[in-house]
């Protein structure tokens, strides 16, 4: 896949599982620095789906992840994810929510 999206930063929430990983995956693999939120990021056994695995994936692919735990109900919480893209990247060019 071409890296279309190399040297951006995204933010996919809801990046666990189903939709919102495989767009996390893509977005990764089109080069993007990816934020990734869910409201826990361990992995725990018998679950199905984490962030941690998807990272992992991310990473296996030779792509960048960041997994940041979120309750997006929570607009405390949801602040501190922008606050701290900002703070880390300076920019924030991309949201899939």
């Amino acid at each position: 896949m071409a890296r279309v999206l190399e040297g951006r930063v995204a933010l996919v929430t809801g990046a666990s599982k189903n939709i919102g990983k495989g767009i996390a995956l893509e977005v990764a693999a089109s080069g993007a620095v990816t934020y990734l939120t869910a409201r826990t990021v361990e992995d725990v056994p018998g679950q199905l789906a984490s962030l941690q695995r998807t990272v992992a994936e991310i990473e296996a692919l030779g792509g960048t992840a960041i997994a940041v735990a979120c309750d997006h109900t929570d607009d405390a919480q949801v602040e501190a994810v922008f606050d701290r893209i900002r703070e880390e990247q300076g920019r924030l060019d991309l949201v899939v929510n």
